[in-house]
């Protein structure tokens, strides 16, 4: 099984090092044949091609490999589009068509936290909304007509709405059989409407799935009052975004929070930290790799269960168990989280509890 690894810019290459040394681990635990190959994207793309990502990264991603597992950037920094500073987690996501942003938020008794009993899963849609680099064939959804006026477009389709609701529910069957859709259509009457009938019509095939449907500015409020009343929640873009990094921090930190995004119809799979890039950090060895070693747990799992290999969906849940063995002994916390344990060192902790 081939995976491609992409370290990025930021604290990318300090947690993608820490990452692999679990999965090197997990590998001959598990006997899952995993072979890794590294390729270039962001900053060192940028230096050594002249483009933050290149066409041929993904098509090579889309062609030769099983996964993928994509280090922080730094958006922000970049140039503009045309002098080559294109969006690393757009293009994937784009580019492989990797819908299904998939992001979880657990409350941990052990790390304080805001959220007592929270244990959700955001399914985020992740290819269109209001992104003005994703929802044009050509050009971007924003434009300026003039110096003091600016314009996004929205777009929201059949296609995706259903396809992401689908996903959604075929997860809430594996859990409690909940799933609350999020919405503004009291607002965007078309676009939100139609994301709500795609919703609604995708649930008739899901009698056994309670469903509920909750204005976005209103489930953010419930999130916070009572985060242990949700199971799986579906959101276009734009909500299922912020609202998951609010779920993480809420339910601790969001550093403890992973993700992967993906498409169930081709089978690629793309693991993604939730967090950026922290260049303020970056080259001190103290940042935190366990969203980045969780998300490629999660990547595991998830190419385990869509092609029946017991070892796969058996190394994600381990490696994910010794995340946690770790993280239960305060002292053996990265410093965010009130430790003083290094990058590197929470790696080899991971290790050690993956390999008991």
């Amino acid at each position: 099984m081939r995976i491609m690894t992409i370290p990025c810019d930021g604290i990318g290459p300090e947690i993608m090092l820490a990452t692999l040394n679990v999965l090197d681990v997990a590998n001959k635990r598990f006997d899952l044949g995993m072979t890794f190959h590294e390729e270039e994207a962001g900053f060192a793309s940028l230096q050594n091609h002249g483009i933050t990502l290149r066409d041929e990264v993904l098509d090579r991603a889309r062609s030769d490999f099983d996964g993928v597992i994509l280090g922080t950037q730094s958006h922000m920094d970049y140039p503009a589009v045309a002098e080559g500073g294109r969006n690393v987690s757009a293009g994937f996501r784009i580019g492989l068509d990797l819908y299904a942003n998939v992001r979880p938020a657990r409350s941990r008794d052990y790390i304080p936290n805001k959220a007592p009993g929270m244990d959700l899963v955001i399914m985020r849609e992740a290819t269109e909304g209001f992104y003005p680099d994703r929802n044009m064939f050509k050009g971007v959804g924003e434009m300026m007509p003039d110096p003091d006026m600016a314009l996004s477009v929205r777009k929201i389709t059949r296609h995706a709405s259903t396809r992401i609701c689908r996903e959604a529910f075929k997860l809430a069957m594996q859990r409690n059989k909940k799933v609350a859709a999020i919405h503004k259509a009291n607002s965007f009457l078309m676009t939100d409407g139609l994301f709500l009938e795609c919703f609604r019509d995708v649930a008739k095939d899901f009698p056994e799935v309670e469903t509920e449907e909750l204005i976005v500015d209103a489930y953010a409020a419930l999130l916070v009052r009572k985060p242990q009343a949700y199971d799986v929640v579906v959101a276009t873009n734009f909500y299922g975004d912020i609202l998951s990094d609010l779920a993480s921090e809420l339910s601790g930190s969001l550093g403890l929070a992973g993700s992967i995004n993906a498409n169930a119809e081709t089978g690629l799979c793309c693991a993604q930290a939730q967090h950026g890039s922290a260049p303020d950090i970056a080259g001190k060895n103290i940042a935190n790799p366990t969203s980045l070693i969780l998300s490629a747990a999660m990547m595991l799992s998830w190419l385990g269960e869509q092609r029946g290999v017991q070892n796969l969906m058996d190394a994600g849940t381990e490696i994910s168990n010794a995340v946690d063995t770790v993280l239960d002994t305060p002292s053996n916390r990265t410093r965010d989280l009130g430790g003083n344990v290094n990058t590197d060192a929470f790696g080899d902790l991971v290790k050690q509890a993956l390999i008991q």
